[in-house]
Formats: C-alpha cells, structure tokens, sequence
C-alpha cells in the first residue's frame, strides 16, 4: 500500500500559474490528482492545463483571484463542476513587494503582499470548508504554503515575511478550530527555492555567501518539495494538523 497516493484525489492549487504552484500542479497530475488551477494570468493557466492533459493527466483552470472572495466562490463552484468535491485546497498564492524594508513601503505594497498571501489565504480557507460541510464531506485538507522567512529574515523581506509569519500562526490557529470538522490544515515552509519571488535574492551578487548560511550548502530545488507535499496531500499525514513542515536545508536551525 502507498501511503502517499493521491490518485484520483481533487486537488485545488491557487497561484499555480508560475514557480512552486505550476510544478506542484504537474507533480501532482503525475501522481495520479485531478487538479483545479486558478490565477490572475489565465492564458498561462490553461497553458499549464494544456500541458498536463497532453501528459494525460487531469486538469481544470479558471481565473482566480484570492483576494476577492466572489472569485474565489466562482473559482471553487467551477472546480467542483469539473471534478466533483475537492479533497485537498493547496492555498500557494503569494506574492512580494521587492527588496524593501518597513520604511521603504507603502500602504500599497502592503495591502498587496497582505492581501494575497494572508488575506487570500483565509478567504479561500473559509469558502472551501464551507463547501465541504455543505457537500457532507466526511474529511477536508487544507494545505497553506508557507517560507522559513516566518521565523528567520533578513532586511528588505517586509512584509513578506510579516505575512508568512502570520501564515503559519493561522495555520495553527485554523487547526484548531477545523478539526472538529475533520478538517486537517498544516503549512509547508520551504526554505530558499529559487522562484520568481525569490529570484532577485538568490540570483544577487551576495548569492555565493548567503549560500553558506544554509548547512547543505545549496539553494532548494522543486523537487526537494515533492515529498513532502505528498505527505500532506494524502492519507500519510491523516493524525497531522497544526503542523508547519520545515524543508529548507537545516537553514532555519543554523547559528548564524
């Protein structure tokens, strides 16, 4: 028995129109997963769907905005259409507002960071549980990405790593309050994955020494997520909740 299968499982991803959500989308699909993607970018949404079901797996996209609660409706009413029921919501929207400080933003930056990555979160959290104990879903899943920036930053991470912070204490505080729906919600936290968000940090001329503060010496690769992920997409993690799952290379335990 595979305790990390998810075939056949509707697998929501937000954001997955680029960097982790368009490979978790393609990872997934691979492992068997019908998969509803949403975005803003709806043309590389039904790109992603294209590629997918050309691979023969399962795939529906939609546009979506998280930080809209009517998207949000529309979005998930069109996914149960598509597939039925969801089982798992893989809320991976998220965005950053650059190498700035506190100082350096404005109202806007900040309404745009905190809307998506925690507002949008909650949004998508609220609606989804309301379709599971609307449909009579004996389980939900609910799977919050978040970033080893919750608990170590550096400058000109704000508020990214406000959000994510934030991100992560929600997941706890939503655990809590879901399991008497038996509901599971935990967070992945990964640690430096070179994406469109983090690219201006990795890629910089500081690259070769802000490496050494990782103890495997690397930067993640999207791979290195695909486990993980699985453990709590499936049934291998049904007695976690709460739970915020670390995959950063040791960097979030490093002294220094």
């Amino acid at each position: 028995m595979n305790l990390f299968d998810v075939a056949g499982k509707h697998i929501v991803v937000t954001g997955s129109s680029s960097g982790l959500g368009h490979h978790f989308a393609g990872m997934l699909a691979n492992a068997g997963a019908q998969l509803s993607l949403g975005a803003r970018r709806l043309q590389r949404i039904e790109q992603r769907v294209a590629e997918i079901q050309a691979a023969g797996g399962s795939a529906f996209g939609s546009p979506l905005d998280v930080t809209e609660a009517a998207s949000i409706q529309d979005f998930l009413q069109a996914a149960e259409a598509a597939f039925g029921p969801i089982d798992v919501l893989i809320n991976n929207a998220g965005v950053e507002a650059g190498a700035k400080t506190y100082a350096m933003i404005d109202e806007a930056d900040w309404d745009y960071v905190l809307n998506t990555n925690l507002k949008g979160a909650w949004l998508a959290a609220k609606l989804y549980t309301d379709r599971v104990l609307r449909n009579g879903q004996a389980a939900g899943n609910i799977i919050n990405i978040s970033s080893i920036t919750d608990r170590r930053t550096i400058k000109g991470q704000f508020p990214y790593a406000v959000s994510k912070a934030a991100l992560s204490r929600m997941t706890e505080v939503m655990a809590l309050e879901a399991a008497k729906h038996n509901i599971r919600v935990n967070a992945l936290a990964p640690g430096y994955v070179l994406t469109d968000v983090s690219r201006l940090l990795l890629e910089g001329e500081h690259s070769a020494q802000f490496v050494k503060g990782i103890p495997m010496r690397r930067y993640g690769a999207f791979a290195d997520l695909d486990g993980p992920l699985l453990l709590l997409a499936s049934n291998a993690s049904s007695y976690m909740t709460g739970a915020i799952l670390v995959v950063d290379g040791g960097h979030a335990c490093a002294s220094l």
